[in-house]
């Protein structure tokens, strides 16, 4: 039951990420900036072409191609742990991965780039610039929650 249930996760959050983009992608010009929450959050349609913070914009072939292999690899993990008993932190967290990185890699295929589209108003310029999109902050969470799973200790059975 709990497969279904993180399963259902993955994809619910993956479709809910491509609608957004595409609700951004059909509803912000490029350059327009919309403001949110007294200024503090960012609406804005960024094109990434690269992975995290452009990293190889110039060779979008080969990010396309890591994005598929490392997504992949992720979802053939995360089936592995789905199967295992417990572990559900670690389960959650690569469920939100998961999603995140098809979302991202859906788009590098699709689209051709990435839309990002929020960010945050910081008192730090460059800070400032990053345009994210919840693919990305499901990537962090579920970043997060994987530590946190290799920093807790396991439930073992004592004989």
């Amino acid at each position: 039951m709990a497969i279904l249930v993180l399963m259902s996760l993955t994809l619910s959050l993956l479709l809910t990420d491509i609608v957004v983009k595409s609700y951004v992608e059909s509803t912000v010009k490029k350059g327009e900036e919309r403001s949110a929450y007294n200024g503090k959050v960012k609406i804005r349609k960024v094109y990434n072409k690269g992975m995290c913070l452009n990293l190889f914009e110039d060779d979008p072939e080969f990010v396309k191609i890591a994005s598929v292999f490392v997504t992949v690899l992720l979802t053939i993990y995360q089936l592995i742990i789905l199967l295992r008993k417990g572990k559900y932190l670690k389960k959650t967290g690569l469920s939100l991965m998961v999603a995140g990185a098809w979302s991202n890699t859906f788009d590098r295929w699709i689209r051709g780039h990435v839309i990002d589209y929020v960010g945050f108003q910081t008192k730090w310029k460059k800070v400032t610039e990053i345009t994210y999109n919840l693919g990305d902050f499901f990537i962090g969470a579920g970043s997060i929650l994987m530590m946190l799973s290799s920093l807790l200790p396991s439930k073992k059975k004592r004989g």
